[in-house]
């Protein structure tokens, strides 16, 4: 009797013992990959309790949450050759657990892989602006790298975002001069358009004073007003263009007429004739021409025999050369001396 109390009482240690190591718990986000003598179940378990045959199944849990993993910074030169460094961040979820632990032998390591070699790709097809500026389409870019080889793997790609960019310190700074220089080119075009605009009021204004003198004047003292409330020991007056224009028309019509005009002076008529011989020539002992208020110049003719007869006088002012009678030997030639 002993004995057959002795052998239900190891009966049931071995069962307990049986069943402990065939029951699993299996939790909400997971699933359950069975391996029955080595061979995979088609089916994985789902969540809750679930027993398998003592030593003859063995069971592997897959998380089904999404995993966010970091993808180590990669340096890369881009299309325009400038180094940079980047580093992105991958989402992704199993889908399929069956090809994540069977066809794969580490899916986590491997994605972390695929993610930096196709980081390194896309930083070498980019320019450097695209990294910069146009993010969401590097990361639909990524994400179509990475799917590919993911969805063997029973795995889902939720998204690839790239998070930094860090530039080397010369291009930081080349950059921030270009950006100050396109800032001032934006300050001065607009200083250019509201001066333009300025100056087209300004002339919409001078019509309006030009059309009402009266503007004008209420402008003057309205700016005298101006100046005289800051307390100035000196004031300064404008003086209107339009009276000195007005001072200058009233001088131009009060100025005295010109005299009668000279009669014209009659036509010369045909010089006389005059002995051949003497010629006129000025005495080499005086000077020939001098300044205005000068002695006159006394030019002589030499006669034949030697003779010597006055032929004019050359005044100092603007009258020039007067002809007069020159006694040539025994006739007198009255006429022009040139």
């Amino acid at each position: 009797m002993e004995a057959v109390s002795a052998a239900i009482g190891i009966a049931v240690v071995v069962l307990g013992l049986g069943l402990k190591s065939s029951l699993r718990v299996i939790r909400q986000y997971e699933r359950g990959v069975v391996y029955r003598l080595g061979r995979v179940r088609p089916q994985p378990k789902q969540p809750g309790p679930r027993l398998l045959v003592p030593l003859v199944d063995r069971m592997t849990k897959v998380n089904m949450q999404v995993v966010t993993m970091p993808v180590p910074s990669q340096e890369g030169i881009t299309r325009d050759n400038v180094s940079v460094r980047v580093d992105a961040v991958l989402y992704f979820r199993v889908i399929d657990p069956i090809k994540a632990t069977v066809d794969v032998q580490n899916y986590q390591f491997a994605m972390v892989q695929v993610a930096q070699t196709s980081l390194r790709s896309v930083i070498g097809k980019s320019e450097l602006d695209d990294l910069l500026s146009g993010r969401e389409a590097m990361n639909e870019g990524l994400e179509l790298m990475l799917a590919t080889p993911a969805v063997e793997w029973g795995i889902h790609i939720d998204r690839v975002e790239i998070k930094d960019v860090a530039l080397p310190e010369s291009m930081k700074r080349s950059m921030a001069r270009q950006a100050e220089a396109d800032r001032e080119r934006r300050a001065r075009i607009i200083t250019a358009d509201g001066e333009l605009q300025a100056s087209q009021k300004l002339a919409q204004a001078a019509s309006a004073m030009d059309a009402t003198p009266a503007a004008m004047q209420l402008r003057l003292l309205q700016t005298v007003v101006e100046v005289a409330a800051e307390k100035n020991s000196t004031l300064v007056m404008p003086f209107p263009v339009e009276m000195l224009r007005f001072f200058e028309r009233a001088a131009g019509s009060h100025r005295p007429s010109a005299g009668p005009a000279a009669e014209p002076a009659p036509a010369p008529g045909p010089a006389p004739a005059v002995a051949p011989g003497p010629t006129a020539v000025a005495d080499p002992a005086r000077p020939v021409a001098e300044a205005d208020g000068a002695a006159p110049v006394a030019l002589e003719a030499e006669g034949p025999a030697g003779a010597r007869g006055s032929c004019g006088t050359a005044s100092g002012g603007r009258g020039g050369l007067r002809p007069a009678a020159v006694p040539l030997g025994n006739a007198y030639a009255d006429g022009d001396v040139g």
